[in-house]
């Protein structure tokens, strides 16, 4: 009854978008329904410009707010909507605007740099936005001289200031509750059941960065361990040789990558790595924001101008 009943609610909602011209937008941590419905399915940034590109002018973006913000500062010209406004983010909470303003002003002179998972108005305090796939490249691009304040996620500046080298690199003490919780004892029980598996891993995750000691001590043996972005993961597990992996980030992810790689067996490092706010996006909502053109995530002018130059100027980068 439940599957037929999800099948109705598909065709519907199918049906909406094509009478509405909407385009609707899943992010990889989405549950698969939400994914089987959506014209785009992707990383925030990459379903960002994506949806610049798209002829429709509304954006039905199922991610969390931070998601349907940046989309809004890149397509000014549309109308972004999101099937739930409480959709928030562990890590794009763990900064306030008046945290970042005393932060900088402790360290005068220092080059902003934040994950684009931020608020929009954290971001039009910024002077670089950067993404997980391209923190390396803007963190490299800045000169050396020049003190770096890097938020909001822990893990993913000390990855970055690992790789770079960089000494004057400060890290905001955020992090994202679903990565910060995969442990060390999660990965080395998944690997040491599966002996020939690959190891993708996502640098939010809290062991990255001591994990980047033991692959260079040895620990991991001839084993392959790749820290990578979602997007960087997608196209890793379907190059790779290899038939089995386990995966450290969020759970939604593996539906992707069993469809696209069928033939490729998927294990998550925990499966306990789900975000309840991605969660809280599902069929009803999704049909009932399109049905209603509810829930209009939109960006103050001011603040979408100073945002978008620090998504900009990141872009140039990338």
């Amino acid at each position: 009854m439940l599957v037929q009943q999800s099948s109705k609610l598909k065709e519907a909602i199918l049906r909406l978008k094509k009478e509405k011209d909407v385009v609707i937008l899943a992010h990889n941590y989405q549950i698969p329904d939400v994914q089987d419905v959506a014209d785009f399915t992707g990383d925030s940034l990459g379903l960002s410009r994506q949806a610049a590109q798209v002829d429709q002018k509304t954006i039905l973006f199922c991610g969390v707010h931070f998601m349907a913000e940046t989309a809004a500062i890149i397509s000014p010209d549309k109308r972004v909507l999101i099937p739930d406004l409480q959709a928030g983010c562990s890590l794009s909470d763990s900064i306030t605007i008046d945290e970042l303003r005393n932060w900088k002003k402790q360290h005068p002179g220092a080059i902003a740099v934040g994950y684009v998972n931020t608020t929009a108005e954290i971001k039009s305090e910024l002077d670089y936005c950067c993404t997980s796939s391209n923190a390396v490249n803007v963190v490299k691009a800045i000169p050396d001289e020049k003190e770096i304040l890097f938020l909001p996620d822990m893990f993913l500046g000390s990855y970055v200031a690992k790789v770079t080298g960089r000494k004057n690199m400060h890290i905001w003490a955020g992090e994202c509750h679903v990565h910060a919780g995969i442990t060390p004892e999660d990965i080395t029980a998944k690997l040491d059941s599966m002996r020939d598996a690959e190891f993708v891993i996502h640098p939010e995750c809290s062991c990255t960065t001591p994990m980047m000691y033991d692959v260079a001590d040895g620990r991991f043996d001839d084993r392959k361990v790749s820290i990578l972005s979602t997007e960087g993961m997608l196209n890793h597990v379907a190059n790779s040789k290899a038939k089995n992996f386990v995966v450290a980030t969020e759970t939604g992810i593996l539906y992707r990558m069993k469809q696209q790689n069928p033939e490729k067996n998927f294990v998550p490092a925990s499966e306990k790595a789900e975000c309840q706010y991605m969660k809280m996006i599902t069929l009803e909502k999704v049909y009932d924001a399109l049905l209603h053109e509810r829930n209009v995530v939109s960006v103050p002018k001011e603040i979408a101008d100073k945002a978008r130059l620090a998504i900009n100027r990141m872009l140039e980068i990338s």
